[in-house]
């Protein structure tokens, strides 16, 4: 589902509240896995990736230093 997120244009989402394999059969270490898994399927893609304070802009959040 992230590949066709990602193929289709639209934004992701990843961690241990959403799955808890890494691959089939393979449980995710960490969230950190799975988001550095994302990361580079989406860089692959030719996809840009948000920091994270651009996401928190994106989602309308406030920023941790304010």
């Amino acid at each position: 589902m992230i590949t066709m997120g990602i193929l289709l244009g639209g934004n992701i989402r990843v961690g241990f509240e959403d799955n808890i394999y890494f691959k089939k059969g393979v449980l995710a270490s960490s969230n950190a896995q799975m988001v550095e898994m994302a990361v580079d399927l989406a860089e692959r893609l030719g996809r840009q990736v948000a920091t994270s304070q651009e996401a928190r802009e994106i989602l309308g959040l406030k920023s941790l230093t304010s």
